[in-house]
């Protein structure tokens, strides 16, 4: 991987007087910084599409777009480098003001002095290239199957990953949807870590595990003395994720009353505590999370249409573990090195036997079931390879060996004594015929992929 060190930190001065920005850029370049120049903030916009900056130096009155407008604009962006605002005197509060409010890196007066602009410079700098350096790091991870905690090859997670990647800079409001346990606090996680609210609060809250009559209380807050109970103040979950991210996980469980003051406050950016007359400015992006077939739910007069609409602005639909059976191996990977930690083993992979057995299980629990069989098998072989025998799926009554489609069902009956690997055999022999030889739909029905199947028939004697 490419170091830090490698590239030529840039630095894009934006003045719309010539003789200025070009005798400051040329200043920046005996510096030893690569520098590009730009007349006023429209262009330094685009100047950006191309050019990689680790810092920008801009005026404040320039004719155009001005250097707040462009300050405005790179934080919309989330990602823009570190901003050192030049100012004369009559405008020395509107550039504090900027610091404040736009997250400028710092302000210079004019006439500039050059050891105090180098000095910022060479932290302005600093601070953006480890910004640029970790952009690309995570999308280079990304490609290589890692986005955050997030683990995935399959091309179906490389969607939510591209997904993932263009709204996390954003506010959009997303709804994560998905089955159980196939990480939707994970991925909310990510988008909450690639946002420009990553230093902020991460607030999660789950929506099923309150009782009714405590979820408005745990989501806006109460006075002292607002119901029986509530003897002192308490800050509601909007509040304290103030400047980050608030998870309302299964909202469809969330309670009609209590669906319609979350409208409100995602409508008007206000919240009101229970018992108090008044109401709160808060800065938060939401994310809403469920298993629920939402629209199902307001057909059903369970959930409000209008709320529905308010939080599918972006929606990232997350796949369930047998539809990305080409991630087993890199999520077993993954969840053996952070077991061992957690439990102090020294577990350095699993057996092919033990794999197989996790290949040709449905896993109705998804990733989190995925996790809690490994999490087992780590404790119960402590050192080495996880095998067979240290694998249990679905529990005693469960039928591993069976998929059902809308053609019909196929089932596999096996004698008590059968080994893994005759079992395994027979399940993939029992799907072939159910499929008429055809290998592309077997390998889907057993949700491993074809170049698996194609090993294994090989084994068999049939791989030709």
């Amino acid at each position: 991987m490419e170091s830090m060190d490698t590239v030529r930190p840039g630095v894009l001065v934006v003045d719309d007087e010539a003789n200025q920005r070009n005798a400051l850029a040329s200043m920046i370049r005996g510096w030893g910084y690569d520098a590009e120049t730009a007349a006023n903030g429209a262009e330094a916009l685009a100047k950006l599409e191309e050019f990689q900056a680790s810092a920008v130096l801009t005026d404040l009155m320039m004719p155009v777009m001005d250097g707040s407008e462009l300050l405005r604009q790179l934080k919309d962006r989330g990602d823009a480098p570190p901003a050192i605002v030049l100012t004369a005197f009559g405008n020395l509060e509107t550039a504090v003001n900027l610091v404040h409010d736009l997250g400028a890196f710092w302000f210079l007066e004019k006439p500039l002095d050059p050891p105090a602009l180098r000095l910022l410079i060479e932290r302005a700098v600093a601070q953006g290239t480890l910004s640029l350096y970790n952009r690309t790091l995570e999308q280079r991870l990304a490609g290589e199957g890692v986005l955050a905690e997030l683990n995935g090859v399959s091309p179906v997670m490389q969607e939510v990953f591209s997904l993932i990647r263009q709204v996390a800079p954003t506010r959009a409001t997303v709804l994560i949807t998905g089955e159980s346990g196939t990480g939707k606090e994970l991925t909310a996680r990510a988008i909450h870590q690639l946002s420009p609210r990553r230093a902020k609060s991460f607030v999660a809250i789950n929506c099923a595990a309150m009782p009714e009559s405590l979820i408005e209380s745990e989501i806006f807050g109460h006075e002292k003395g607002s119901f029986t109970g509530a003897i002192e103040r308490r800050r509601g979950c909007f509040e304290l994720a103030h400047g980050g991210t608030l998870l309302l996980d299964e909202i469809g469980e969330m309670p009609l009353p209590t669906q319609s003051k979350l409208l409100r406050v995602l409508e008007e950016r206000k919240v009101r505590r229970l018992g108090s007359p008044r109401e709160i400015d808060v800065d938060v992006r939401v994310l809403a999370a469920t298993n629920k077939n939402l629209q199902e739910e307001v057909a059903g007069g369970r959930f409000r249409e209008d709320l529905y609409f308010r939080l599918n602005v972006f929606q990232v639909a997350l796949p369930p573990l047998r539809a990305r059976m080409a991630d087993l191996p890199l999520l077993a990977d993954s969840m053996i090195r952070d077991l061992n930690q957690r439990h102090a083993c020294k577990v350095n992979g699993i057996s092919a036997a033990a794999m197989a057995m996790l290949e040709v299980y449905a896993w109705p629990g998804n990733v989190r079931e995925l996790r809690n069989v490994l999490e087992r098998g780590v404790i119960l072989a402590g050192e080495g390879l996880i095998q067979a025998h240290h694998i249990s799926v679905g529990g005693p009554k469960a039928q591993p060996v069976r998929h059902s489609e809308t053609s019909g069902a196929l089932e596999v009956h096996l004698p008590v004594g059968t080994t893994v690997s005759e079992a395994e055999r027979a399940l993939i022999e029992a799907t072939l015929r159910h499929t008429a030889g055809n290998r592309t739909r077997a390998a889907a029905l057993l949700g491993i992929s074809q170049k698996t199947l194609f090993n294994k028939l090989k084994e068999y004697g049939g791989g030709d």
